[in-house]
């Protein structure tokens, strides 16, 4: 690690390496050491916090977070599930105290991770994203959505998950996969709501068409999809609204985001105190400061990620609510059938496949 020195955050939300940046004083933009508001010494200013958030959403909020704190983050990026993999085998000696970022389900998979904490600003977000565990603070909203190639879509009509299946498209649909991405989950079970009920036949056969004109062409990483799709690898890609709207903001003139006309879903990002934090009172600070009104108007005026909180500034280049035709995610059906529904996928991909 560099000390004295905040080091400019990667963007890669599926990284296999993980890059970290640390420093025990913090400097402002003249390069000047800045003094920490506290008598505590550099070690205890410090916070770890582990997360696959796009480079938007992490130089919007760690910045903020440090200056008014004091605290000096030190960040490892990855892949949701890679860092939990890697929380689970530091269980016993943990060197994250924040995970931040990841679904619900996954959280819920791995709730002997977390100490219990509520925020006192928890109370003011809307009661459906409340932390009723315990141990899950809801930050922001994200939505499933489709990433199209405007250069190599031609005359293919994408408004929805119906026009995946046309055969034009058969190995040019990028996908991650569901029993290893929570992105990838998170349209498994937006496309099975909304295609007929998580249980139908009609949903499950739509999942087996789907795949079918993926044609076993899996990509490794959720990143992988909206990148192998604005670099003209891949016409359509099965993706999520942050970072597909981030490359919009970017400039990025060759995709368009389509929010599915038979309905999205917009899940709660999560974040969690990890249990045997070394540096538990700064990682309550960290979960405060960013559902409070400023962290929640740093995220909505500055990224591409929703705020949960209702009253948040929100982004002139989002698209809103009012013009997406949105379904909701049965939070409790699929916290309780998540293995039965990666497993059903599984043998319906295996078979499709032929892997």
């Amino acid at each position: 690690m560099k000390k004295n020195f905040i080091a400019s955050f990667v963007a890669l939300m599926m990284a296999v390496t993980f890059t970290s940046c640390s420093s025990k004083s913090v400097e402002n933009s003249n390069g000047e050491k800045k003094e920490t508001k506290t008598e505590e010494n550099s070690s205890d200013q410090t916070l770890v916090v582990y997360s696959p958030n796009s480079e938007g959403l992490v130089n919007s909020i760690i910045p903020a977070f440090e200056e008014k704190t004091g605290i000096t983050v030190e960040l490892q990026q990855a892949g949701t599930g890679e860092l939990f993999t890697k929380l689970n085998g530091e269980k016993t000696d943990p060197v994250a105290d924040v995970m931040w970022g990841g679904g619900y389900t996954t959280y819920n998979e791995n709730k002997d991770l977390f100490e219990e904490y509520v925020s006192k600003y928890d109370k003011d977000l809307p009661e459906e994203y409340q932390n009723k565990e315990g141990y899950r603070t809801s930050y922001g909203l994200d939505g499933s959505v489709l990433i199209v190639n405007k250069d190599l879509i031609g005359d293919i009509k994408i408004e929805g998950y119906k026009d995946l299946l046309n055969p034009k498209l058969k190995g040019k649909i990028a996908s991650a996969d569901p029993t290893s991405s929570s992105s990838a989950f998170a349209h498994l079970t937006n496309m099975l709501k909304v295609m007929g009920g998580y249980e139908s036949d009609e949903s499950w056969n739509y999942v087996k068409e789907l795949y079918s004109n993926v044609d076993g062409k899996i990509q490794s990483s959720s990143s992988q999809v909206y990148k192998t799709v604005a670099d003209g690898e891949m016409t359509v890609g099965l993706t999520y609204e942050d970072p597909a709207a981030q490359l919009l903001k970017d400039g990025a003139d060759n995709v368009e985001l389509i929010y599915q006309n038979e309905g999205v879903v917009f899940l709660p990002a999560g974040v969690g105190i990890i249990k045997g934090s070394k540096h538990i009172e700064n990682a309550k600070k960290f979960i405060d400061f960013v559902i409070s009104k400023e962290g929640q108007d740093i995220i909505g005026s500055q990224t591409t990620l929703r705020p949960v909180l209702p009253s948040a500034k929100i982004s002139d280049g989002m698209k809103k609510y009012d013009e997406i035709k949105t379904e909701a995610e049965d939070y409790d059906y699929i916290i309780k059938n998540t293995e039965d529904i990666a497993s059903k996928f599984k043998d319906i991909f295996t078979e499709v496949s032929g892997k």
